[in-house]
């Protein structure tokens, strides 16, 4: 008898393990977990008010259709918001951006005693809870006046004072993930061309910076979606309703004494929009910013 023989090249498959099926079962558990709120809401936003208040939220549909997305969109006067947060994290990522990347420069490509404490010191704002400095930056802001520069002449209640806040919480962060990479690239770079007679703003703009493309991408993916999902801030330093970023202006959405939170939902849903546009659009630099700084310098 012929023993049968196996051909060349044929997979064999390897039976799955039981901890493997369980790792599978976890994390399709928590996948789930994490969109069941997101998958509720536009459930919830797909129905008329009407019909919930009547059938509860847990009952089958009697129909389905998108007013909710177009009310939302036309009483909360998105347009005017979304124009108010541009006005705002635009100007704060970039600005942001120019001066960790300054920073960074100077830290990471000059040798002296104060290097790494310098560096510690714009870390060190990430390390202080917002909350704590409500109090004392809220009367700053109120007694600073900037006549001709803000529409209410005060840092309070403009968008200048949004911008000064994130520019102030962000830096250190980018700062230290800017340094991080900047020490990766060769100091042969800027040796040659201090040698060549280049000034210090010419090796940061004209040689370091453009290499650092890939990690300015990527911070500014983070920032331009934290920046954009601030609540916190809009609400504490913004007072005049026409003022207020998208976030803080849905609330615009709820009336004094009823709340329809199926037109709620629908603006929340049409305020994620812009993220998921970013993140889609920007995905790899997205990917890439998650582990970036994490090369030791």
């Amino acid at each position: 008898m012929s023993t049968p023989t196996v051909a060349l090249g044929a997979k064999q498959r390897t039976p799955l393990r039981p901890a493997r099926i369980l790792l599978h079962v976890f994390l399709v558990g928590t996948s789930l977990a994490w969109l069941a709120p997101l998958l509720w809401a536009v459930f919830a936003a797909l129905r008329p008010y009407s019909e919930t208040s009547t059938k509860g939220y847990v009952s089958w549909p009697d129909k389905l259709n998108f007013d909710n997305f177009k009310n939302a969109f036309e009483q909360s006067d998105m347009l005017h918001y979304f124009g108010n947060t541009l006005l705002i994290a635009v100007p704060a990522v970039l600005v942001t951006l120019l001066l960790s990347s300054m920073v960074a420069f100077y830290v990471s490509r000059f040798d002296f005693r104060l290097n790494i404490f310098l560096l510690l010191v714009f870390t060190a704002g990430n390390l202080l809870p917002q909350q704590v400095i409500i109090t004392p930056l809220y009367r700053m802001y109120l007694l600073i006046d900037l006549p001709g520069i803000t529409m209410s002449g005060k840092l309070y209640d403009s968008a200048l004072g949004l911008v000064l806040i994130h520019v102030a919480f962000q830096s250190g962060f980018c700062a230290f993930v800017l340094s991080n990479y900047m020490r990766m690239l060769p100091h042969e770079l800027t040796e040659a061309a201090l040698v060549d007679g280049a000034s210090v703003w010419r090796m940061y703009w004209q040689i370091v910076l453009p290499l650092c493309k890939p990690a300015m991408a990527a911070l500014g993916t983070l920032l331009s979606i934290w920046i954009y999902n601030d609540f916190f801030w809009a609400i504490v330093l913004i007072s005049t309703g026409e003022n207020m970023p998208i976030t803080s202006a849905l609330n615009n959405l709820s009336g004094q004494y009823f709340t329809d939170p199926n037109l709620v939902a629908a603006g929340a849903l049409l305020t994620a929009i812009p993220t998921l546009i970013v993140y889609f659009v920007l995905q790899r630099q997205f990917v890439s910013g998650l582990t970036l700084g994490a090369n030791k310098g």
